[in-house]
């Protein structure tokens, strides 16, 4: 696993040995056996406003935007909306051209009054205006403005846009606003669906996704099972799962 996701961390790999293949071994363990150029940092954080988030994690969505750039050396805006409590990408798209008025729609698509969000964090960009602030307060919401020039505060969506970066466009160069589309969706697929997120216990945001919890077994395989995994993106990450040995 360490050879064929070289930016993976020992938290990762422990938790992808948990979850998918039952196999239980600290992080600290697995450190012992992977490549020497394998590492993990750990940002400090304020413990205050931390420990609203955590208490209103379920109801928090966090929201922001980061710019790539095609191989026509167009640039491009990714908008995303991640739910706190799960670290669920709830939603995504792509612009050249972001607006308030975009802005608002991606929100229509996400907040349905089923969903139990009362609060969304977001930076003093100026495409968040007061009319646009207003909407959402519509919808529900309360708006949690991070202060200026305070990254920190809106940590975990800021984090989000991180791993998008060091996992998939840091090693992608769209071709265009489709095809950027096309990453981010199978990307998010496996961030939501196969990923293991150290925070949640380790866990999978979508638990749902069709991935069975293995039985844990210790330090072994089970008998008659075999580790397959299945390439994302080219290879670019792996998703592994326990199958029977046919017979």
């Amino acid at each position: 696993m360490a050879n064929e996701n070289p930016r993976w961390g020992e938290e990762r790999l422990a938790a992808e040995l948990l979850l998918k293949l039952g196999i239980r071994i600290s992080p600290r363990t697995v450190r012992r056996y992977m490549p020497p150029d394998h590492g993990h940092q750990r940002r400090p954080s304020s413990q205050r406003w931390m420990t609203f988030v955590q208490n209103h994690a379920q109801a928090i969505l966090a929201c922001d935007f980061f710019v790539t750039v095609t191989a026509g050396f167009r640039v491009l805006y990714v908008f995303v909306i991640m739910e706190v409590g799960t670290r669920r990408i709830a939603h995504f798209n792509v612009t050249a051209h972001p607006n308030a008025g975009w802005t608002l729609q991606q929100f229509r698509e996400v907040i349905t009054g089923v969903e139990p969000y009362r609060f969304l964090i977001h930076d003093r960009d100026g495409i968040y205006s007061s009319e646009l602030d207003s909407a959402l307060k519509s919808m529900g919401l309360r708006i949690l403005k991070t202060p200026f020039q305070a990254p920190q505060a809106n940590a975990f969506c800021e984090r989000l846009v991180g791993t998008i970066r060091r996992e998939c466009l840091n090693f992608l160069i769209p071709l265009n606003e489709r095809h950027l589309r096309t990453i981010l969706k199978r990307w998010g697929t496996h961030y939501n669906r196969g990923r293991p997120h150290s925070s949640l216990g380790p866990g999978i945001p979508e638990s749902s996704g069709g991935i069975p919890a293995p039985e844990i077994s210790g330090h072994r395989i089970p008998r008659g099972h075999q580790v397959v995994g299945t390439p994302v993106l080219g290879g670019l990450h792996h998703e592994y799962r326990l199958e029977k040995v046919a017979a």
